[in-house]
């Protein structure tokens, strides 16, 4: 079998090179499929480390630390000269769905944990480029990890390569790693409503706070306690 490999002409400019292949067998003429060379493309993996090492990323290897808490978390305590790109907003929608959601959130949740109603921030992604080049060495914190995670993902199909999480979050971090700001410690942020209340006032209200939204289950653990 003999066997002519072909180049086009104007794809020798170019990166990416067709090639056709034209053979002969048995006195048939045989015509290849036309191939493209591919470009891979690398996708970078987000470093995830612990607060000590986040430390030197932002000491040694120049990273700027964006925080992506929600603005209550922020307030309360924050790394001192981050940056504030909230992942999630505060939803103030007033279409009758939301205002239910908003309503039993903020009677629990809300109440509970001091935690505002929030929805996806639309302008997450842009916010950042218009701050960060895609080059830039960026570590996301969050309270718990997650929302650094999810965020990193985001930036990550945005082109962003150098990016780094703390694992579990500022919840992990020690009091003095950071110079912070705020009325707390970066690893209480996250506490605030009723949890934050403690010893007997805190008995009493969560008592009362079960009896009253739960009358039914609050009557027969009563049933259980023995009588003087």
């Amino acid at each position: 079998m003999a066997g002519i490999a072909c180049c086009c002409p104007s794809a020798l400019s170019s990166r990416s090179t067709s090639w056709l292949v034209v053979g002969t067998y048995q006195g048939r003429t045989l015509t290849g499929k036309r191939f493209q060379k591919r470009s891979l493309v690398i996708k970078a993996e987000v470093n995830f480390v612990n607060y000590e090492e986040a430390k030197k990323l932002i000491a040694v290897e120049g990273y700027a630390v964006v925080d992506v808490r929600d603005r209550t978390q922020f307030e309360r305590a924050h790394i001192k000269g981050c940056y504030h790109v909230p992942l999630f907003i505060e939803n103030t929608d007033n279409d009758l769905g939301t205002i239910i959601k908003r309503t039993v959130h903020n009677n629990f949740s809300g109440l509970f944990f001091g935690l505002p109603f929030t929805k996806p921030n639309p302008e997450f992604v842009q916010s950042i480029k218009s701050q960060f080049s895609s080059g830039s060495k960026l570590l996301l914190v969050c309270q718990e990890g997650l929302r650094s995670a999810a965020a990193s993902n985001k930036l990550e199909e945005a082109g962003y390569q150098n990016i780094a999480c703390i694992t579990s979050g500022l919840q992990s971090v020690t009091s003095g790693t950071f110079d912070t700001v705020g009325s707390t410690e970066l690893q209480n942020a996250g506490k605030a409503g009723l949890v934050t209340i403690q010893g007997k006032i805190s008995a009493v209200l969560g008592a009362y706070l079960f009896i009253t939204f739960f009358p039914d289950q609050a009557e027969k653990l009563l049933e259980l306690v023995p009588s003087g």
